[in-house]
């Protein structure tokens, strides 16, 4: 049952059913036989001398022979039946084994190109660690002549701050009100 899907069990049952179906009308056909033969029989002994020959003990070999015969026949559409089973596996292997083939490849098709935006980020992370160290050094290089400057700018003015306006002289206020 694992290996049989819908489709597999369908087809089994269709072929179980033409086998009983088979062995059904081999059962029939047996049965008229035996009814001809009674007939030709019946024929026989009406037709022939009342001496004729007695081929009774000829009939239970016959029999024997058609019972093997049938025998055989069953035993090759069970054959028949095995092989279109076998078939049917093999087929539903091939069709399991092409869609594995198909997602292995497109999972590689996928590493190689997650592999290749890991080598990218790598590469931008590298940059940027080292565009960020250099602003890291830049920043205090910047700091420390901040606070060299301001040093010298105090020392300069010795620590007085004087604030001088240059301004354009304006309007008397007074005057225009």
């Amino acid at each position: 049952d694992i290996l049989l899907s819908g489709n597999e069990k369908v087809t089994m049952q269709n072929l179980n059913d033409r086998l009983a179906a088979y062995l059904d009308k081999v059962r029939r056909l047996e049965e008229e036989n035996a009814q001809l033969e009674h007939h030709i029989r019946e024929w026989y002994r009406k037709q022939a001398p009342s001496a004729s020959k007695d081929y009774s003990s000829y009939y239970q070999a016959i029999e024997q022979l058609q019972n093997q015969i049938i025998a055989a026949t069953v035993d090759n559409n069970k054959l028949l039946l095995d092989i279109d089973n076998s078939k049917m596996t093999a087929d539903d292997f091939r069709m399991k084994y092409e869609n594995e083939l198909v997602i292995r490849q497109t999972v590689e098709s996928d590493i190689n190109g997650l592999r290749n935006l890991l080598d990218d980020l790598t590469c931008t992370r590298s940059s940027l660690e080292s565009e960020l160290e250099s602003l890291k050094d830049e920043l205090i290089a910047l700091k420390r002549n901040h606070e060299e400057e301001m040093r010298q700018l105090q020392a300069q003015t010795g620590g007085d701050v004087s604030v001088e306006v240059n301004a354009a002289p304006g309007e008397d206020l007074t005057k225009v009100l």
